[in-house]
């Protein structure tokens, strides 16, 4: 199960969001070359990607920042990608350009210290933008809880998509990421749950002022809680086929 689109477009074009998928993409694919080589992309990691047990020694607090711009393949890359092309256009509409770039770099580095906190000791890279796409969702929560958000659910053979309320997908989301933290080991290699449950309250936690500027509770009884935007039409067009009935 996983989002595909959300049902509002922004208001204005997301310049930020852009920018932010593009340099994740450009840095990539930058490096892309060395997963082949494991002695190459573990030396690249150990310059840039963000080590907790550096941290909790006084170190490579660069890393808070250089890490959310790595990815560990493909995949890794699509879907983070995929997640900010959907929460972070209305994210950024509401917060405006520059407020939004800052609020991401914040979201992002507070999910790397959260990592720390729970982990203090680790050893194991941490690299990849979902800390920071996590502090968007979670501000998507808060301002727009009630926006219609496209699922995929995939079982088997059978696959359909489903319509959900925002609050939905995201505090099962959330509680999937703390349930994960707790049952991982710091000395291993995997998700970094606890990054993701970190970054999503710093992003809850950082979009409650504007939340409160808006009115607090006012501003959901105006919106309904959805972006103050018209709703994308998803409905499948009707064909223009004749229909041949069977006799």
């Amino acid at each position: 199960m996983f989002p595909i689109r959300d049902h509002n477009p922004s208001g204005r074009t997301p310049y930020v969001t852009y920018v932010l998928m593009a340099l994740n993409i450009g840095v990539f694919l930058s490096y892309a070359a060395l997963l082949s080589d494991e002695r190459a992309i573990g030396a690249f990691y150990y310059e840039w990607a963000l080590f907790p047990a550096r941290i909790s020694g006084g170190q490579g607090f660069e890393g808070l920042l250089t890490s959310m711009f790595l990815h560990g393949g493909w995949m890794h890359l699509a879907g983070n990608m995929l997640f900010l092309w959907i929460y972070g256009d209305n994210v950024e509409d509401e917060m405006g350009h520059m407020p939004f770039l800052i609020f991401y770099l914040l979201a992002g580095s507070a999910a790397g210290l959260a990592q720390v906190v729970f982990e203090p000791t680790s050893t194991v890279p941490m690299i990849g933008a979902s800390g920071a796409i996590a502090g968007v969702m979670g501000a998507y929560l808060l301002l727009f809880p009630k926006a219609k958000v496209d699922i995929l659910i995939i079982f088997i053979v059978f696959f359909r998509i489903f319509p959900i309320p925002a609050w939905i997908m995201l505090m099962v989301w959330f509680a999937m990421q703390f349930i994960g933290g707790l049952g991982t080991d710091p000395l291993e290699g995997g998700v970094a749950y606890w990054a993701h449950a970190g970054g999503f309250v710093a992003g809850m936690l950082l979009a409650l002022p504007l939340w409160l500027k808006r009115g607090g509770p006012a501003f959901w009884q105006r919106t309904d809680g959805h972006p103050p935007h018209p709703e994308a039409d998803y409905s499948a067009i009707e064909s223009r086929l004749p229909k041949v009935r069977r006799r």
